[in-house]
């Protein structure tokens, strides 16, 4: 019940997400032409960007999803670490962008702009936002999905562009002071990049089939080790993709012990795993070795 609940919630966080972004995009282009603010309709583009991002991770998540088959026996879940990596090049793509258009404007220059109409809409897209962060930031712990943590951080750096821009109109309503609005660009820009990096330092760590965290796999082989008709193990190996951690393991018995005995060991051995770490699906294979044949290899 609990797989079908985070399923659902995942497919409804994207829906919501470019419900959100297309309703934003509207908004804020009607605005950007109304009121003559650059920055309101470049915030408008990036709005349409995220629209288009959402439709497509809408379409890797329902593929990611599918069951395995006879063609991928391991089914589609590294679709969500590719659709994290695309999204983390497109936003640091986006936090380049900023930072470009922030450098240009240290040139002083003269704009014609409603000032009022822009600040509205940026408030009010300032506010939809966060709460589409928030809600995006609870589906995200909740499933561990990368596609929905990837979205979560996207609009996040919509966020904090939302929030630079209505500082700089609020200083351009009162002084006239342009120069904020590059300094906020930039360091909004490089907050955005760095953030970016980091989901796409864990996205390929997922298509390369990196090894659970340490602690988990120190954690596995303490429950392995109390297992006293167990001489020694080797060759464990581990890696995750989605939320499903696969695990191989050689384990050494006596060789007198019965066939039986030894597969009620293992048995016992994966159900402790996969009680332990109740927050992961898990796919344990377990060889059964009567003697420790790592070296004969």
């Amino acid at each position: 019940m609990d797989r079908i609940e985070n399923k659902n919630l995942q497919r409804l966080a994207v829906i919501v997400a470019g419900a959100t972004a297309f309703l934003l995009a509207v908004i804020k282009f009607i605005a950007g032409i109304a009121s003559g603010s650059v920055s309101v309709l470049s915030s408008a583009i990036d709005s349409m960007l995220d629209l288009l991002v959402s439709a497509l991770n809408f379409f890797a998540l329902r593929k990611s999803q599918a069951k395995p088959n006879d063609k991928f026996n391991f089914g589609y879940t590294k679709l969500e670490a590719i659709a994290a990596m695309f999204e983390g090049i497109l936003i640091v793509g986006i936090g380049v962008f900023i930072f470009y258009e922030s450098i240009l404007k240290f040139r002083a220059y003269e704009v014609e702009l409603n000032v009022d109409l822009s600040l509205y809409v940026m408030v009010f897209s300032f506010a939809v936002t966060g709460a589409l962060v928030a809600f995006l930031n609870f589906v995200a712990k909740k499933t561990k999905n990368l596609i929905i943590k990837a979205d979560a951080l996207h609009y996040k750096s919509d966020f904090f562009t939302n929030f630079g821009i209505i500082l700089a109109l609020v200083v351009i309503k009162f002084t006239g002071f342009t120069i904020i609005d590059a300094i906020f660009g930039i360091v909004i820009s490089g907050y955005i990049v760095n953030s970016a990096i980091s989901l796409m330092k864990e996205s390929l760590g997922v298509l390369l089939d990196k090894a659970l965290e340490s602690t988990i796999v120190s954690q596995i082989e303490d429950i392995i080790k109390s297992k006293k008709e167990i001489n020694s193990f080797h060759g464990l190996t581990t890696r995750k993709s989605s939320d499903i951690c696969y695990m191989v393991v050689h384990l050494v018995f006596d060789k007198e012990i019965l066939l039986v005995k030894a597969h009620e060991i293992s048995n016992q051995i994966e159900y402790e795993i996969r009680d332990k770490f109740s927050e992961f699906r898990w796919e344990i294979t377990t060889h059964l070795d009567p003697y420790d044949d790592r070296n004969l290899a």
